[in-house]
């Protein structure tokens, strides 16, 4: 679930097309519904093991109504509501932008990222800036590197005590996107060559052409296309770059006939020298496409003999989740490829919901999907891998991604690459509009309860990668020395 500064911003013709638009009202209306969607949908305000979720979503909506008094244009309600989400420190606490096109961005000339000792280095920089790569910052305006990456980048991100947000979003530092609330720097001390050099910062436009290559050497990832291949070595390479659920998406079309192909090869999968499984790029989905590919190569009867991930998983109880996981349902029953394994589920968790509504309960308890669930495949013969599994990483891995890992290294794969994002045990998003229009809020429905791996906590590799995670045959080389 994780976009680029392009995707945070709305149609500046519909903005341009509404000149007179009260920006305070606007904001005071959106962060209002953003607050009553939570307290009514959320499993937070419910959690006793949560007490203070109630207190944040309050201070969040508090802060948000003080800004809007000064709104008066599309930035300052933006990043006043970016503030808001950030607050939650909860990758699935989301406000999602409809139709994004790019504000005028400008920058220094010059951007930064950080080194493998978590120092913020120039990266990328435009011809006339003197400062070579490199050099690291130190301060600016007389406020330490860090801290102004905090106040300026994460108090608008949340989640700043993970690595794997700090690292994704160290190129933002330098961008220039309108935000009211924060202050561009005007002077900044940078350590070259161990002396320490001051310079005064020239801001200039940033074209949108010029963005997206700045902003990649800045915080790069890769984005590769959902397929299988065969190594010449033998090596079964899948690359697993997205989970979404939409059974008629671009994720599902590609992974029913990948997911076929993999049963098909069985014997093959099981004489490879190894697997791996590639999930950069990936956020997150539903969690059944991991399951489908570990019952393939281990087998259900292994997947069942795990024990549980968690203690039990509770539903906020509302009509809205209910329709949500209802639109599941019938999105399923109409695709043909759809998994038997997640109608049921559906199956299971709507009649839940729907019993817990009637008897006006805030939260209802999901039976372990595991115990539930037929036990038809048990038996299936499976040869299990003989090669070793790799589960390959990078820094957003989040959401079902993190599940993925949590299930294939229990069941021995090894993980590799980069250390993963991480999520709270707030989980399974829907979508409320807000009255705007512009924009909806993401709010998930389920709570886990005694997780093995707690909130906000990273998935970390076995064996680390510090080379570019987009050169996919540097990656294979480095992956075949490691056995």
């Amino acid at each position: 679930m994780h976009k680029s500064l392009i995707a945070l911003t709305i149609p500046l013709l519909a903005a341009a097309a509404e000149p007179l638009r009260d920006w305070s009202a606007t904001l005071r209306a959106d962060a209002t519904a953003f607050h009553d969607a939570i307290a009514a949908n959320h499993p937070g305000p419910v959690n006793r093991l949560d007490p203070r979720f109630t207190e944040r979503n309050d201070a969040g909506l508090a802060l948000a109504l003080r800004r809007a008094a000064n709104a008066r244009d599309y930035p300052a309600y933006l990043w006043a509501m970016r503030a808001y989400v950030a607050g939650f420190d909860d990758g699935h606490v989301a406000f999602d932008v409809n139709q994004p096109v790019p504000l005028p961005l400008r920058w220094p000339g010059f951007l930064t990222t950080l080194d493998g000792a978590e120092r913020a280095v120039v990266v990328t920089r435009a011809d006339d800036v003197a400062l070579p790569l490199g050099a690291e910052l130190v301060s600016c305006d007389g406020i330490p590197a860090k801290t102004l990456a905090m106040r300026n980048v994460g108090d608008f991100r949340g989640r700043w005590s993970l690595f794997s947000q700090r690292a994704s979003t160290a190129g933002r530092l330098f961008i220039d996107a309108g935000n009211p609330y924060v202050r561009r720097p005007a002077r900044c001390r940078f350590t070259v060559d161990g002396r320490s050099r001051e310079v005064v910062l020239q801001w200039r436009d940033l074209p949108d052409a010029e963005f997206d290559t700045r902003f990649a050497a800045a915080s790069p990832r890769a984005h590769p296309e959902i397929g299988g291949t065969t190594l010449p070595d033998g090596t079964r390479w899948y690359t697993l770059s997205g989970f979404d659920s939409d059974p008629m998406g671009k994720d599902a079309k590609a992974l029913v006939p990948l997911i076929a192909s993999m049963k098909a090869d069985a014997a093959g999968l099981a004489a490879a020298p190894r697997i791996v499984l590639d999930l950069r790029g990936n956020n997150g989905g539903s969690s059944d496409w991991s399951r489908q590919v570990a019952t393939i190569l281990w087998g259900a009867a292994a997947i069942r003999r795990l024990p549980s991930d968690s203690q039990a998983v509770d539903w906020r109880v509302s009509p809205g989740n209910l329709a949500t996981i209802d639109g599941y349902r019938s999105a399923w029953r109409a695709a043909p490829d759809a998994s038997p394994e997640a109608m049921r589920w559906g199956d299971r968790v709507s009649a839940g919901l729907n019993s817990a509504l009637a008897r006006g309960d805030t939260l209802w308890r999901e039976a372990d999907e595991e115990a539930a669930a037929p036990p038809t495949d048990i038996t299936a013969p499976v040869l299990p891998p003989k090669g070793r599994v790799y589960v390959l990483t990078d820094l957003g891995c989040a959401s079902a991604c993190l599940d993925a890992v949590d299930l294939w290294t229990a069941l021995g794969a090894v993980q590799i690459g980069q250390e993963t994002g991480a999520d709270s045990l707030y989980m399974d998003i829907r979508r409320v509009p807000l009255p705007s229009g512009f924009a909806q809020a993401i709010v998930p429905m389920k709570v886990y309860r005694g997780r093995k791996r707690g909130s906000n906590v990273p998935a970390v590799p076995v064996h680390r990668y510090t080379g570019d995670m987009r050169d996919t045959p540097a990656l294979q080389r480095w992956v075949a020395s490691l056995s």
